[in-house]
């Protein structure tokens, strides 16, 4: 694992342009595809009032409904258009405010990709005790996850399951036997994205290289 901050490219365009109908920019941001097969950690490549090209870590799941959330929370359903393997063009079922989409800060500026996954996974504290936990949702910084065994803040803890090698972490927060972890070390996009794939569709990823995860 390492650190990775998702690189953001806004093209300006001339006012004319800005006020036309067909209004457009390239970037590049992360964002998740949100389907009935899970959520999947994809690019935004560009994006206009018509449609928008997304390109994935892996094969797009087959799903003939899905929705691209931003990591504002901001969610817009997708009709798919064109493309296979890692890359294709969509349109929107619905109108939209192209401005918006783009301008994906306007709540939670520093808030990455969640993935809302429930897993098991283990937990191990310094003096080797080991008790069982759940994940409710997972990123590349960190989890959040649900276990009935006291823990404190900033509390170190081994995280691992099935699908992941040994992750060092820190209780960030606790409420009500629901936990927030941070990762000592964080996930690359690439990475993340690859084990959001792997727990949920592995279908997605064959062959796939699987380091960083226990085997």
């Amino acid at each position: 694992m390492q650190s990775n901050e998702t690189a953001i490219e806004a093209q300006e365009h001339a006012p004319d342009e800005r006020r036309a109908s067909k209004r457009s920019a390239s970037l590049i941001r992360a964002g998740k595809l949100v389907s009935a097969r899970g959520e999947f950690v994809c690019t935004i490549r560009d994006a206009s009032q018509d449609g928008i090209a997304l390109k994935m870590f892996h094969e797009f799941p087959q799903c003939p409904e899905v929705a691209l959330e931003l990591r504002n929370g901001a969610s817009f359903e997708l009709k798919r258009v064109h493309g296979e393997g890692d890359t294709a063009g969509f349109a929107f079922a619905d109108d939209i405010d192209v401005v918006k989409l783009l301008d994906d800060n306007w709540h939670y500026p520093k808030r990455g990709v969640r993935l809302n996954i429930t897993m098991p996974i283990k937990l191990e504290t310094r003096d080797g005790t080991v008790v069982e936990a759940f994940t409710d949702n997972i990123s590349q910084q960190g989890a959040g996850i649900e276990c009935q065994t006291a823990f404190a803040v900033n509390q170190p803890l081994m995280l691992s399951s099935d699908h992941l090698a040994k992750i060092p972490a820190k209780v960030r927060w606790c409420r009500d036997g629901q936990y927030g972890l941070v990762f000592d070390n964080t996930f690359s996009l690439r990475d993340f994205a690859l084990l959001g794939a792997r727990l949920q569709c592995p279908g997605l990823v064959p062959g796939e290289d699987r380091l960083g995860w226990a085997a």
